[in-house]
Parts: C-alpha cells; structure tokens; sequence
C-alpha cells in the first residue's frame, strides 16, 4: 500500500497570476479579517497560487465567493497537502496510490462522489513542465478512483469537483471545488483563440471579461442587436470589434486609426477625440475603455459616466503599479464607487489576458 505522508490542513486554496501572489495574500487576508475569520496566508512569489489556512475553510470559502476576489482564478478548498508523491515501488512513485490513500485518511469513506476530477499544475515557470505529468496523472487517477468510489462513473459537472494542484513532481495539493462557486475552467483559465480578424490581442481581454463577469442571462439581457456603446481609447480596434460581433453599434474615440474593416462593417463609427473629454449626447448601453493612464484618473472619469448617466454600464481597466498594487486596487475601487454619487455594482478581476492590470464591470442599481 502506498505511503500517503499527507498533511491534513484546512485551507482555501486559490489560484493567481505568477508574481500576484502577495496580491491575492494580502486581499484574502483583509478579506477575511472583515468577515470574521482567523487565519494566514502561505505562498511563494511565483508560485502561481496562495493558501490561505483556516480552521473553517469551508465557511470561509462560503463567506467570500470567486466572484468578489480580484486576484483569484480560482477558488478551492484544500483538505490535504502531499508533500511526497507515492511510496517508491520499484523506480516509479505510486502517485495514484498516495492520492486514493489521502483522500481516505482525509475524508473517510467515499460518501462524497466527485463528478470530475482535474489535475492541473501552476500557471507558473515552475508548473508548467508538469503539464505532461498532469495529464498521465489524471488518466491514470479516474479510473482507480471509480474504482474506490470517489469518482461518478459517468462525469457529473453538477456535484462537488476533486481537484489535484501538482505544486511539483513530487509535491501536491487536494481540493475540492463547489460547482457554482469556482471556475468550470482548467486552472481557472478560458481558453480563449485569437481571431486574425481581430485587430488586436486585446479584443481577448474584453472576450473573457464577458465571459467571466458576467453571467449567461446578463449577456443574454444586455447584449443585443444595435444596442449602442462607446470605446474609449479604441486604437487600434480590439475592443469596438468584440461588441460589434455581439451586434452593437460602437462609437470608437481616439486620435489613432481603427481598422478598416471596422469601418467598412457599417456598425462603427470612428470620431477623432481625447476619450478623457469626449461625452455622447444620450445614454449609451455600454461604455468600455483600455486606456493606458494612471488608474486614479481612469477610475473617476469611468465614474463621471455613471453619475452623469452617460452610460448604462461599463467595462474598462485599470493599470496598476509595480509596487503596492493591492492597496492601489483598494483604494481606486473605493474612489470610484464614492465618486459615482449613487448605488452602483461592480466586479473586478484580474484576468488570464490582463497583466498588470484589473478588468471592472459596473453598472449603476436602479
């Protein structure tokens, strides 16, 4: 019988960008000060993930829901940690083994059945070349896992979601995912594909803020054809080209040029203006700006179009420092919400797309 060697202990588990890690421990940290519960941090700069260990994970994960952490793609509750991989059986580690073991030692008999189990690695210099050892691992884990119970038969994306984070090849944490409060993604990314039609890379950044900021029925709602939008700072096109695709009519504002195929589609309309300046005369559906500025002055103009009602809702970045960058998030958030001057709604995350910046929805509540 393999050797489990794990270490029982409650975390919640929780995926970033490499190098975002003080980030995400700092936010979590404040987060669940706030909401009442007692517990640290652990993580490596570069790591690509964060523990956050508390002697109630479970009710802390339902206190701070995916959602609302910006610097999280993910959001887990680890129950155990395998610091070695399998006792030796012969040359190879019996990896499967000390998983089965763990899970045994951790959660007792099988009554809780996953309906998927994903094994992934870190989005990290580190975690990538366990790519390969992810996927051997996971074909090799769901049988054996049918096999003592743990696994549905047949995948079952409703019930709770196993996952096996590889920290390296010989080192591993257990999770387990609710399926309406963690991303359905691999690693919590989208895997999104660039259009050559696109005129910029950055139209994925918008594709996947869609995706993950909103729901199914919002999109539903809130995109539909010849609604009009505004796009600040639009040059070279990215961004005016995803809403045209979901049948917007866009007024694209900047100095620069557009594509031409965008003004050749009939649905956009390039004014040459300084999208600090520039207001419609009329409400719009959606304003959405990417512009490269400091995040403060992009936070209250972004709020100067919900006071004012200019639009109804809107996506836009904000681009952070190199130092300090959760507090800057903090405190341009607060700022924008006190200067739109009524309720407002918003989510913020870093995306997979973004780099060294967050992606925010906003709309003002009726």
């Amino acid at each position: 019988m393999a050797a489990t060697g794990a270490i029982a202990q409650p975390a919640l588990l929780a995926y970033c960008r490499a190098g975002f890690e003080p980030e995400l421990a700092a936010e979590l940290a404040e987060r669940a000060g706030a909401a009442g519960f007692a517990g640290y941090p652990r993580t490596d700069r570069g790591s690509g993930f964060v523990r956050y260990v508390c002697e109630d994970a479970d009710a802390l994960s339902q206190a701070l829901p995916l959602r609302d952490i910006i610097f999280a793609r993910q959001k887990l509750v680890a129950f155990a940690e395998l610091p070695t991989l399998g006792a030796t059986v012969g040359a190879k580690p019996d990896r499967v083994g000390a998983i089965v073991d763990a899970m045994a030692h951790a959660l007792g008999t099988p009554a809780l059945r996953f309906g998927e189990v994903h094994v992934e690695h870190a989005d990290s210099d580190e975690g990538r070349p366990l790519a390969g050892l992810a996927r051997a691992l996971g074909n090799a884990l769901r049988p054996a896992l049918r096999e003592a119970g743990w696994l549905t038969h047949i995948d079952s994306p409703a019930r709770p979601r196993l996952h096996v984070l590889l920290e390296t090849g010989d080192r591993a944490h257990l999770a387990i995912a609710d399926p309406v409060d963690s991303s359905p993604f691999p690693m919590g990314i989208p895997r999104l594909r660039a259009n050559p039609q696109a005129p910029s890379r950055s139209a994925l950044k918008l594709e996947e803020a869609l995706l993950t900021l909103l729901d199914r029925d919002e999109r539903e709602a809130w995109f539909k054809e010849n609604m009009h939008a505004a796009d600040l700072g639009a040059a070279p096109g990215g961004w005016s080209w995803v809403l045209m695709r979901q049948g917007v009519r866009v007024i694209s504002i900047d100095n620069g040029p557009l594509a031409q195929h965008l003004l050749d589609s009939g649905r956009v309309e390039h004014l040459r203006a300084d999208g600090f300046v520039w207001h419609p005369k009329r409400t719009l559906d959606w304003m959405v700006c990417d512009m490269v500025e400091q995040p403060r002055r992009v936070a209250e103009r972004m709020a100067t179009w919900l006071r004012e009602g200019w639009c109804r809702r809107t996506i836009f970045n904000l681009k952070l420092p190199m130092k300090k960058r959760w507090d800057e998030t903090a405190q341009c958030l607060a700022l924008f919400e006190q200067q739109v001057g009524k309720p407002v709604e918003w989510r913020a995350k870093q995306l997979y797309h973004d780099r060294e910046e967050i992606t925010v929805f906003a709309h003002a509540r009726a």
